[in-house]
């Protein structure tokens, strides 16, 4: 992916204002906040509704371990400024909507979007959408099953709770990253005493400073995702993905694959039950949502929700698996919501096809010196693979895989067959680390995108 510069835009704000101003001037326009990675899908499917988007960056300087938003797709961009004059240029140009595109963006898309009295999530329970802490106590609050947790600056503070709780094995983490970045399970003290060290002081991949540890009970079963778009409270089931994952040594998740569950089996229903209740408890009444869930011997569990779409949206594969895609979804429910409400308010899709979003690892380590560009075109061909995304090009660094920003590449497979999709997803299994040629160097952090 071809990595775009968009820091140049905090050197002249006001005049970068002005220019905002005069090229919304007499257009529909939108408003989208921190659009990185799969945010990209969302500009053309305002556009397609007929509405420019100017993009809003959150933070001074773009956030770099993500994929960049795209400047070319945008009407024109704003940098954010706390003096207020951000919104002052927003109110100027009267947008239609003001949505976070990624999972960095939610903070001031509720703000603004609450400021300049457009369809909003509103403030109040905003924090609760992003601290994972908060976001798991309010929703235990509202009567659904949770794992138990600390919120911690002190490794040893973090040893004794687990053991005065018996909470082996338990799970450290970022209190807001994502993309199991600096997620560990614990089954001793030594290994929650390291992996607490190993994110305190450092950052997340949004550039966020990690200051405390959150610390959770183990939740035992299957992991799964939901996702959803909303209008006034009514959400759109646009997906049940089962994750499937894989447990490194060092006691580290690493997604695999992502299997698509149709809409009609138990624990699709039990799932998109227990997720309606999380999203009116976080109060999520507009627009996407992406909520990832455990279900255990007791029913599901939370792990967490981003008012955002799936990093996993690609909408070509989605409308051939699902007939939907979360990216036109979300268009339509700020531009139409009257039209979404009656074709889709409160309903749930149906599973066209048998379809998998595969997360390769690898083992190398080194520098990439070159893809083979003949291997990605035959993997491209296989019956099933709609679509594929190398995320290492020829001098960048690879790292063994230990979360998903270091998995190096991403395919996209669904098929009327299941029987070919299996067989197409174990000959990638088998090729994936052909495709680099990698000059061995000494072991250092990745630089990869989502």
């Amino acid at each position: 992916m071809t990595e775009l510069t968009v820091g140049r835009a905090t050197q002249e704000p006001a005049d970068r204002s002005a220019e905002v101003v005069r090229r919304a001037r007499g257009r529909a326009v939108g408003v989208l906040v921190d659009a990185y990675g799969t945010g990209n899908f969302l500009p053309a499917a305002f556009n397609r509704l007929g509405v420019d988007v100017i993009h809003v960056q959150s933070s001074a300087e773009p956030i770099s371990r993500m994929q960049p938003w795209d400047r070319d797709a945008y009407l024109d961009w704003l940098v954010y400024s706390p003096d207020g004059s951000t919104e002052r240029v927003l109110k100027e140009i009267d947008p239609r909507f003001v949505l976070p595109g990624q999972e960095p963006g939610v903070l001031l898309a509720d703000r603004l979007s609450e400021a300049l009295d457009v369809r909003s999530n509103g403030t109040t329970f905003s924090a609760a959408r992003r601290d994972k802490h908060k976001m798991i106590e309010t929703v235990a609050a509202a009567g659904l099953r949770t794992a138990r947790q600390l919120l911690t600056d002190d490794a040893e503070e973090a040893v004794a709770w687990a053991e005065a709780h018996a909470y082996w094995p338990c799970v450290a983490k970022p209190l807001a990253s994502a993309s199991t970045d600096g997620v560990t399970v614990c089954r001793s003290a030594d290994e929650l005493r390291a992996a607490c060290r190993a994110v305190l002081g450092t950052t997340t991949v949004f550039n966020g400073a990690n200051t405390e540890v959150l610390v959770q009970s183990y939740l035992e079963g299957t992991e799964y995702i939901v996702d959803t778009v909303s209008v006034d409270g009514h959400a759109f089931v646009c997906g049940v993905w089962q994750y499937e994952k894989r447990l490194l040594p060092n006691g580290k998740p690493i997604y695999n694959r992502d299997i698509l569950v149709p809409s009609d089996t138990l624990v699709a229903q039990a799932l998109i039950a227990y997720t309606r209740t999380v999203l009116d408890a976080l109060r999520i009444h507009h627009g996407p949502a992406h909520t990832e869930l455990i279900v255990t011997d007791g029913g599901p569990a939370l792990v967490e929700v981003g008012a955002r779409v799936n990093g996993h949206l690609h909408p070509a594969f989605h409308d051939t698996a699902i007939g939907v895609n979360s990216a036109d979804l979300t268009a339509l429910a700020y531009l139409r919501p009257e039209e979404f409400l009656a074709r889709y308010g409160d309903g749930v899709y149906a599973r066209r096809q048998p379809a998998v979003v595969y997360n390769a690892p690898t083992t190398l380590s080194g520098t990439v010196v070159s893809v083979d560009q003949a291997l990605v075109e035959e993997i491209r061909e296989r019956p099933s693979v709609v679509d594929l995304v190398v995320k290492r090009a020829p001098g960048d660094p690879i790292v063994p895989t230990h979360d998903l920003l270091t998995s190096p590449l991403r395919v996209f497979m669904t098929h009327p067959d299941p029987v070919t999709l299996e067989l197409d997803y174990v000959f990638v299994e088998r090729v994936r680390e052909s495709l680099f040629e990698v000059r061995p160097t000494a072991p250092r952090a990745a630089c990869g995108l989502v």
